[in-house]
């Protein structure tokens, strides 16, 4: 293992050091697995307002949010060091703020106190549900390792990395919290199954920012192979059919006012949908200045139209899913109390 850097460069003081190996795990991606967990754990109605569940609650969001996320952000950083130094020279390892050996010890370490919190909370819970928890995690973990890692390096095919961040980001996020706090409840298993394919959905979609280099490199992103507007097509069929989904299993489970608000929804999202795959360079712009000013930092911004079309998009879709999901969390959560 080589230290790698592209130019020299004075060495940083202890607290920008600091700075650096926290930027290596890229803060801003811990969010992604929140809403997962926060509904997880309500749609239990089983946490009490105690210390205990205080702290088991503290260490779950940390476990999978800079623990686990920035593993996996910080194994991708250590694995593409070439391909960022042409695409985002400024990251820790490129620019040389850190070594790559300095960033083996950043996501080795993370790893270690993943693992380690994962076994104190398995045993503590204990018994299936207990099991159910280190399953998760370690599925979660490995994953996250082999989604950049070669020889599998699943990133460079969508057919794999779609499912692997479904998986990681949308399934055992949900399961993990349900676990923490209660026996399975079968409806937390079918909306993890739902975010199951939107985080799919979304992931296949989010590859329009790198389309050209995926094309260079020989990466099989869905718009590499068929294109922009029927890679739109695909990931909006995904979406469309997971409300559907959702809003037959709100019926089944008795919730007709949730019911009409996901195919409410589901218009939204269309209305959306149609201007987009009409023109996927510049569909829905009207959405464009929410995504400059109020919310470009948190979803990201882009210079590829494709791109930029899809975080508009997501601007929506994100908001009535996540609303529609705590609405059922908290509905399901109250059926068990």
């Amino acid at each position: 293992m080589h230290d790698t850097a592209l130019s020299p460069r004075q060495p940083l003081g202890l607290m920008d050091k600091i700075k650096t190996h926290i930027e290596l795990l890229d803060p801003v991606t811990w969010i992604s697995v929140s809403p997962c967990l926060a509904c997880g754990v309500i749609g239990t109605g089983a946490m009490q307002p105690t210390w205990h569940d205080y702290l088991l609650l503290l260490l779950l969001f940390i476990i999978y949010g800079p623990l686990g996320t920035g593993f996996s952000q910080s194994v991708n950083d250590y694995f593409d060091l070439e391909l960022d130094r042409m695409n985002e020279p400024t990251r820790p390892i490129p620019s040389g703020r850190i070594t790559k050996r300095e960033a083996a010890w950043n996501w080795g370490i993370v790893l270690l106190l993943a693992l380690l919190i994962c076994a104190g909370i398995s045993l503590h819970i204990g018994g299936q549900r207990g099991v159910v928890f280190a399953i998760c995690m370690l599925t979660g973990l490995f994953l996250g390792f082999v989604y950049s890692a070669p020889p599998f390096k699943l990133k460079k095919n969508i057919f794999l990395s779609a499912p692997a961040v479904g998986m990681s980001y949308g399934f055992i996020t949900y399961l993990s919290a349900n676990a923490l706090f209660s026996d399975i409840r079968p409806e937390i298993v079918w909306l993890a199954v739902l975010n199951f394919f939107m985080a799919m959905s979304l992931i296949i979609m989010n590859d329009f920012k790198s389309q050209k280099g995926d094309a260079e490199s020989g990466m099989k992103s869905l718009t590499v192979l068929i294109g922009s507007r029927y890679t739109f097509l695909v990931a909006f069929l995904i979406i469309d059919l997971t409300f559907a989904g959702f809003a037959f299993l709100a019926w089944q489970w008795g919730f007709p006012v949730l019911m009409v608000m996901i195919l409410v929804s589901l218009g939204i999202n269309i209305s959306v949908q149609i201007p987009i795959y009409r023109d996927p360079s510049t569909g829905a712009s009207f959405m464009q200045g929410a995504v400059d000013d109020g919310f470009g930092n948190a979803i990201g911004k882009s210079e590829v139209n494709e791109h930029n079309a899809f975080l508009r998009f997501q601007l929506v879709n994100n908001i009535l899913f996540l609303l529609n999901q705590f609405v059922a969390a908290a509905l399901i959560g109250m059926k068990y109390m």
